[in-house]
């Protein structure tokens, strides 16, 4: 397979070595919008000061909007004074210090990209980052450029009552014309990406938080006012972060004033614009009955991370775009540190093991791959990816374990204070952890600066008559390095345990791998022995470590360490499908069997449900994609049903038993105990349905379920493999009932990803549905792309790579972003065999013929020339 290049005369790349400086100082911002039912009038008050007195003109970002008035010191400019086009305004020959005037006028109903200011549902609401201020009005908008906000805004009393900015209210006036205006204040200096605004009809519920030291803070949600009932999860969420960051990290928040408005049309999860945080509705709308239980974790961790962001993005924020993950992979690793501290440890560290290895590997080693600190981009839409923010944490992960608890919080205690105020580098960060601990982190650094995932080999030898293990590590990096072969600083966890008797031979420990390989002996090793290695994921490397089965089984029966049970279940379960899709005369699942049986015969001796249920699942397709490549995806996917079923039938009676003793009495509560347990149960009856015809039990018990988390695993458990007539009444049932969008966009995802309901007619009469919109970005994502990650069967064929296609196409033309991001699945055709991955190349192909975004555009040309 070979791909050719898309060209594009009109694309810009931006390069991290061409930084500099912004030569003006803002020294302070004055906003007035006038919002009118047919447009909105900005006007901008603006004072600046030249750093470089050699320069004449000033250059300013500018959107598509019709400048109305521009006047420099009071004196009005023609036309003849200023450049305004292809994205920028430059004003001629402007004096050392002066004020400035821009009046703007536009009609934020047009604007469908969901970037700087649009309207949704009647909502007038902003989404800045990381270039929406441009499309406000003419400023530098990049991160490093901190000045002060006011804001002021005028609208309608009765249609728009709420009006809301960053910082604190200082003054609301109502005028004689039925109109009224509202005065806001930002204290702090912030960067545009960071403005905020939202003004329109809603509900309100507010809540306080009482600080260290002693302030009361006022906390108020805006939402619907039929959606306020369910903003008291979040609302908790908020304080319970509030109270962590403080006990954990020392930051306590800043204003008197924390607001959350819940909006239906978002790109993303939530924005934290400071003190005015924009929510997707579902990450901040809870209830049992239209929240599943992963959704309550999900509105718990995107409300701490945006909070947390006061901090690690706000108050010390990334000096350029290259330095994202500055802001993103520390706050991730804050929420996920704050998620372990509320929940199961256990069960977030083998969930984020999991998606690193299930997406991120994936993109580390695809068209797409990137470092944590690239070195350019064309559009930075495309660069707020998993490998920025998920790996990104991992690295600072690494940098707490590498220094312990109590020096990195030091050194992150001295990074707040040193650059309170300021938009800095990843290299300030690890500075700072390297002044506290005394170490020389230049190597460490590696992390940041390379693509793709290093491997880590391992291989023992157990000498039974000297009663030694030898251990060898060696480090292999990534084929995506093509200039140099860097040694990575590889912290990693490692134990030792009896193979047969399960006996703690050698106790948890650090070990560090800064050379290419590195020999380890153990002596008095008084039985065989089994080594536990990369004991809770401690390094984002791809694990080479073969095994025997018998020493997979000892670490998934005995080892303490969940990530290690989970991953060498994984490999058991790898071997297995293997030997189905390679069509072995002998399947090996009898092993499977056999350990799977001692792990759930006692249901009652389980002290972790939740940690059980993710050593329980399958792998995801997409790991299996990687191991077998080049990989045919329906082979694969039929491979892993067939070992499904045969764990569901062999096991039936102890499955069966496992789901009547995770069955709930008590009132549904989103803990980690209760969750645990409903995990447990789904995965148990999740194996039990392929063992015979369970539909009228799916149909009862989701009749009587008193929650929705129970109620869409027996919609989606009958719909996979019940019958046809039940599974057509639940989804009936559950269409009708789906009043909260959120459990709309469910059922939508069900439908779409079903391989036996989710063909392309069918997407066809879901898009057609009344309740869906092209334009809403949760709506596309629950449709288009649960059919193409999800749907295997469907989706990869010819047809259904050509669907996905012509939707993109679509999309393109509204919301570049979402187009962008909804192309990827076509981007993996290298890990396919030559006839899905030329299929899925063709059409890459042809959208890039096409006048195409640079968002898209992007990602095609990058995707087709490797």
């Amino acid at each position: 397979m070979n791909g050719s290049n898309v060209l594009s005369e009109h694309v810009k790349t931006t390069w991290l070595k061409d930084y500099k400086p912004y030569p003006f100082k803002v020294l302070e911002i004055n906003l007035f919008f006038d919002i009118r039912d047919e447009f909105v009038m900005v006007e901008q008050r603006s004072m600046f000061r030249k750093l470089d007195n050699k320069l004449s003109n000033l250059v300013l970002d500018a959107g598509d909007y019709l400048i109305n008035e521009i006047s420099l010191n009071q004196n009005l400019l023609s036309q003849k004074d200023y450049l305004y086009g292809s994205g920028k305004l430059e004003i001629f020959d402007v004096p050392n210090e002066f004020f400035l005037i821009i009046k703007t006028k536009f009609n934020p109903l047009d604007n469908k990209t969901l970037s700087g200011l649009y309207i949704s549902n009647g909502l007038y609401c902003t989404q800045c980052e990381s270039e929406g201020f441009r499309q406000i009005t003419p400023f530098p908008d990049r991160p490093d450029v901190l000045t002060k906000f006011s804001t002021r805004i005028q609208a309608e009393s009765t249609k728009y009552p709420i009006l809301l900015s960053n910082g604190n209210l200082i003054n609301e006036v109502f005028l004689d014309d039925g109109r009224h205006e509202c005065f806001w204040e930002d204290p702090f200096p912030k960067p545009s990406y960071l403005f905020a605004l939202v003004a329109g009809n809603l509900g309100l519920k507010t809540d306080s938080f009482t600080t260290t030291s002693g302030r009361n803070i006022e906390l108020r949600i805006y939402a619907e006012v039929s959606d306020l009932e369910r903003t008291e999860y979040a609302l908790n969420s908020l304080k319970n972060s509030m109270k962590w960051d403080e006990k954990v990290f020392g930051r306590e928040y800043d204003l008197d004033l924390f607001m959350i408005v819940a909006v239906s049309h978002f790109n993303h999860g939530a924005m934290e614009n400071k003190g005015l945080n924009i929510f997707n509705t579902n990450c901040i709308l809870a209830s049992a009955e239209t929240t599943t239980d992963q959704a309550f974790e999900r509105v718990e961790a995107v409300v701490a991370h945006e909070y947390f962001h006061n901090w690690s993005g706000n108050r010390v924020t990334c000096r350029d775009w290259f330095q994202l993950s500055l802001k993103e992979g520390f706050t991730v690793f804050r929420d996920a540190e704050f998620s372990s501290d509320m929940n199961s440890r256990s069960v977030k560290r083998i969930q984020d093991a999991n998606l690193m290895r299930t997406a991120q590997f994936l993109e580390d080693s695809g068209p797409t791959s990137h470092a944590v600190q690239p070195d350019s981009y064309i559009e930075i839409s495309n660069f707020y990816t998993i490998t920025i923010y998920e790996k990104g944490a991992e690295i600072v992960r690494m940098l707490s374990t590498l220094l312990g608890e109590k020096k990195f919080r030091k050194g992150s205690d001295l990074y707040f204070s040193r650059f309170d105020g300021q938009a800095v580098t990843i290299e300030d960060f690890v500075t700072c952890m390297a002044e506290v601990s005394g170490r020389d982190l230049n190597q460490f650094m590696h992390w940041y600066k390379f693509p793709g995932t290093p491997t880590l080999k391992v291989k023992t030898e157990y000498d039974e008559n000297n009663k030694t293990l030898s251990i060898s590590l060696e480090q292999i990096p990534s084929s995506k390095i093509k200039l140099s072969s860097p040694q990575f600083l590889i912290p990693i966890r490692l134990s030792i345990i009896g193979s047969e008797t399960g006996n703690q031979i050698v106790k948890d420990h650090l070990i560090e791998l800064v050379t290419r390989k590195r020999n380890i002996v153990y002596e008095n090793i008084t039985e065989r022995p089994v080594a536990s290695v990369l004991r809770g994921f401690t390094a984002p490397v791809r694990l080479d470590y073969p095994l025997t089965k018998q020493d997979r089984v000892a670490i998934v029966r005995f080892d303490d360490d969940g990530v290690s049970r989970w991953d060498s279940m994984q490999s058991l379960y790898c071997e297995a499908i293997k030997s189905i899709v390679y069509e072995s005369t002998s399947i090996e699942s009898d092993v499977i069997v056999d350990l799977i049986s001692k792990l759930i015969e006692k249901p009652g001796d389980i002290k972790d449900p939740g940690g059980l249920t993710e050593i329980l699942r399958v792998p995801s397709e997409s790991i299996l994609w990687e191991k077998f490549q080049p990989a045919d995806p329906q082979i694969i996917f039929k491979a892993r049903n067939r070992l499904g079923t045969i764990l569901g039938c062999e096991l039936q009676h102890l499955w069966s038993r496992l789901v009547d003793e995770m069955i709930i009495t008590e009132d549904y509560l989103p803990t980690s105990e209760q969750i645990g347990r409903r995990s447990l149960k789904a995965i148990a009856l999740s194996f039990l349905v392929r063992s015979s015809d369970r539909s009228q039990m799916l149909n009862e018990q989701f009749t009587n379920a008193s929650n929705l988390t129970d109620r869409l695993l027996y919609f989606r458990l009958a719909r996979a493999h019940g019958n046809a007539f039940i599974a057509n009444q639940l989804s009936k049932i559950f269409e009708q009932s789906a009043v909260a969008n959120e459990t709309f966009e469910l059922w939508l995802s069900v439908e779409a990803s079903d391989e036996r309901t989710g063909t392309l007619e069918k997407l066809k009469e879901l898009a057609e549905h009344p309740r869906f919109s092209f334009d809403n970005p949760n709506r596309v994502r629950a449709v288009y792309r649960s059919f193409a990650v999800a749907n295997t069967k469907n989706f990869h064929q010819d047809r259904g790579y050509s669907w996905l296609k012509d939707r993109v196409i679509e999309l393109d033309k509204i919301n570049p972003m979402m187009a962008s991001m909804m192309v990827r699945p076509l981007c993996r055709w290298k890990l396919f065999t030559e006839t899905y991955g030329n299929l899925m190349l063709k059409n890459l192909n042809e959208i890039g013929k096409l006048s195409i975004s640079n968002d898209l555009f992007e990602i095609i040309s990058k995707s087709i020339s490797e």
